[in-house]
């Protein structure tokens, strides 16, 4: 049975993409994917945001792959053909879809345009800014070609194009409009792109994987706060060369008695220069690093067998006293050629994070490409990028991250 008139535009599935094009145009590109599903609908509306320019319009079948009739008509024009909620004051694109929507089933189309909007896409100084609230729930914006991210206000996946364009791609989790606001920066002019030769994988090491969680049983299972959780990690990846990154760690120690920290080194890692301080009173505290047998020597517990290759940092602090606690800060480098390399030009960074609050600062001279988790962008005060990442799971991410040199 077809559906009432004012119920023919409902829709489902909807995916935008934005394809920023020079920045004195004002104008970007959208290809718009959406799914019709109003039993019987022989139209579907796509509203002309109020203050853009649309041209360029075709309308694509996703079943058949062939152009669809459309018209751009007002809000009077769209509610004489059905859309009786349509608001006077906006115009609309009215697409004849290729057949009715069945009972139960759907009608796939892609609606591509350019807007031109001097509000949503602009230059601020030296920079552009797209910022644009978003409304469905599968978003992305691709950055002119020779500009890099410098901002992303919104938890987002990086993705280097084809043709080296970035872009970022992001679900929208907020019950309304997702306020984005993205900002980039031109990239270095350079009279030809840099090729590196192309790596061999068998000549460079392998991480070992990280051990599975383990399966207990359901009556064992205990659920803590991960918002309450206050630990924080920031990665300072050095030139890719070196295999090397610093870090700082922050956490609350609150534990009766408890005197010591443990940091176990991952396999294939290799740790040096550690430090440590208690930030409420700014002591610095005694480290030291342990391999193997000197662990056994110092009896130290680390939840795990002591092999011959294990290695770990010791810290030692006044024991917390009941009703107390302790904010520390321990710092450290690491070298690890198997997660953080230069393959084929390109900086490479792997690692699985279980903490909710992670941040990785980017060496000097380079740009972001990649980021396969969510995350938001900024520039830290001596112009490096900045990923943040927040996991709000109980369980941990596993975060690959990709640069280019400017």
């Amino acid at each position: 049975m077809a559906a009432p008139l004012h119920a023919q535009n409902r829709s489902e599935d909807a995916y935008t993409r934005y394809e920023l094009l020079a920045p004195e145009t004002a104008s970007f590109k959208i290809i718009y994917d959406v799914t019709a599903v109003s039993p019987g609908a022989k139209y579907f509306f796509n509203p002309i945001r109020p203050g853009s320019v649309a041209t360029d319009e075709s309308v694509i079948d996703l079943m058949t792959g062939t152009p669809l009739k459309f018209q751009e008509v007002s809000g009077a024009e769209a509610r004489e053909s059905g859309l009786t909620n349509a608001n006077l004051d906006t115009r609309y694109i009215r697409v004849e879809l290729a057949r009715p929507v069945p009972d139960g089933g759907e009608g796939r189309i892609r609606i591509i345009k350019t807007y031109k909007d001097q509000k949503s896409y602009f230059r601020d100084g030296a920079a552009i800014v797209f910022d644009r609230p978003l409304g469905i729930t599968r978003n992305a914006v691709v950055l002119p070609p020779g500009f890099e991210l410098v901002a992303c206000n919104l938890p987002s996946q990086v993705i280097e194009e084809a043709d080296g364009r970035v872009g970022i791609s992001f679900m929208n989790t907020y019950p309304g409009q997702a306020p984005l606001v993205i900002r980039a920066a031109a990239l270095p002019a350079r009279t030809a792109p840099a090729v590196a030769p192309a790596s061999k994988s068998a000549d460079r090491p392998t991480a070992p994987p990280d051990p599975p969680a383990s399966l207990q049983p359901m009556e064992r299972v205990r659920v803590s706060e991960r918002a309450f959780q206050d630990r924080e990690i920031v990665y300072f990846l050095k030139s890719p060369e070196t295999h090397a990154f610093s870090l700082y760690h922050d956490y609350t120690e609150t534990r009766e008695g408890t005197d010591r920290y443990v940091n176990v080194v991952r396999p294939g890692s290799t740790v040096s220069e550690p430090s440590a301080k208690i930030l409420d009173t700014g002591e610095v505290l005694k480290t030291e690093i342990l391999k193997g047998p000197a662990i056994t020597a110092a009896k130290v517990d680390i939840g795990e067998a002591v092999r011959p290759e294990t290695e770990i940092v010791l810290i030692r602090f006044p024991a917390v006293k009941k009703g107390q606690s302790a904010r520390l800060r321990i710092e450290e480098t690491y070298t690890d050629p198997a997660r953080y390399d230069l393959i084929d030009g390109q900086l490479m960074w792997r690692r699985s994070f279980g903490r909710p609050r992670n941040d990785i600062v980017l060496p000097a001279g380079w740009y972001l490409t990649v980021s396969s988790i969510p995350a938001t962008i900024s520039k830290t005060d001596d112009g490096r990028v900045r990923l943040s990442f927040v996991n709000p799971r109980p369980d941990a991410i596993d975060v690959f991250v990709k640069g280019r040199r400017k």
